[in-house]
């Protein structure tokens, strides 16, 4: 199914989304409204609102609240993005230049901040404490999962555990708390809200091994370039499990390799290579299948409706994706 498809049971309620966000983020300062309006006229592809408002169809029904919870991820999410541009000094986001790379890192930081507090206001004024409570769990998960990343990249030290820990903080967090948000906003019970928060757990952590296989691609298949984790000193899923099946040697040569050289393009060649040819590739396909069929068993005790229909699709969709 097309994204167009799967939204099919929601396409009225994203199209109101879509205004009641544009209409979350105004200020006062023309400035700030015009960062902003950069900001909405560049998203992406909604899989996020698309998430809490299938999530809230299928267990109980689409309300005032839904709506709210679906934009206070997209302001907490979207500041996060603002911000580690900053911190990245990256100058692109989706193919466009980045709000630091227009109006400098100093108006970046506090459009953040003013996402943040606007995220935070939304909640509050509305007394939507469980959904606030669900939205600042991720948001710290987040912050610990990149933090230890970074602190592992220093000694690359990263077993499989210290990974899964890493991506279920950094990535899967924010796509469980859109699932929880869903279930919290239409009125489940804290047990449907945690299975549905698990639910979209699975589905965050297929979507990074998905996304560490990228790297190993074909950059003409994916679009983008290959190797960007070696080149940052990320350890993947692919390469933590050649790495710990490979002699003392040859590991000590690929990790000399992705510290000390992986700049240089025949280095970061050479590291892809070794992991196609150790199986890494095909090891991380398994995990990210077994994560996916884990995540569909989530939704058996649903009923059949258009909402969990889409919701399968879905998982399907930013597994099968190609970039």
């Amino acid at each position: 199914m097309t994204v167009d498809e799967i939204k099919q049971p929601i396409i009225q309620e994203m199209e109101l989304f879509e205004t009641k966000f544009r209409t979350s983020m105004k200020s006062s300062v023309p400035m700030l409204d015009r960062i902003t309006h950069y900001i909405v006229k560049r998203k992406g592809k909604q899989i996020r609102p698309m998430f809490v408002f299938l999530s809230a169809g299928m267990c109980g029904g689409i309300t005032d609240a839904t709506y709210r919870g679906a934009a206070l991820i997209e302001l907490l999410h979207t500041a996060t993005l603002v911000h580690d541009d900053v911190v990245d000094d990256s100058n692109e986001r989706r193919g466009f230049f980045s709000i630091n790379a227009l109006w400098k890192n100093k108006i970046a930081v506090l459009v953040g901040d003013y996402l943040l507090s606007r995220g935070l206001l939304l909640s509050i004024e509305n007394n939507d404490f469980e959904l606030l409570r669900i939205v600042s769990d991720a948001v710290k998960k987040m912050s610990e999962g990149e933090l230890l990343q970074i602190e592992k990249a220093r000694k690359l030290d990263i077993d499989e555990a210290v990974y899964y820990e890493i991506i279920t903080n950094k990535t899967a967090s924010l796509i469980a708390s859109c699932c929880g948000v869903g279930a919290a906003a239409a009125g489940a019970d804290k047990n449907q809200i945690e299975k549905m928060r698990r639910f979209g757990e699975l589905v965050g952590i297929a979507f990074q091994i998905k996304d560490d296989l990228f790297d190993f691609g074909s950059e003409g298949k994916i679009g983008k370039p290959t190797g960007i984790d070696i080149k940052e000193s990320k350890m993947t899923l692919p390469l933590i499990y050649c790495l710990n099946n490979a002699d003392k040697a040859q590991r000590r040569h690929i990790i000399n390799i992705i510290k000390n050289h992986n700049t240089e393009e025949a280095k970061v060649a050479e590291v892809i290579a070794f992991v196609h040819a150790n199986g890494g590739i095909a090891y991380a396909t398994q995990r990210m299948n077994e994560y996916t069929k884990q995540a569909h068993r989530c939704l058996e005790d649903y009923p059949p409706s258009p909402y969990s229909k889409s919701l399968k699709a879905l998982i399907d969709f930013v597994i099968a994706r190609e970039s």
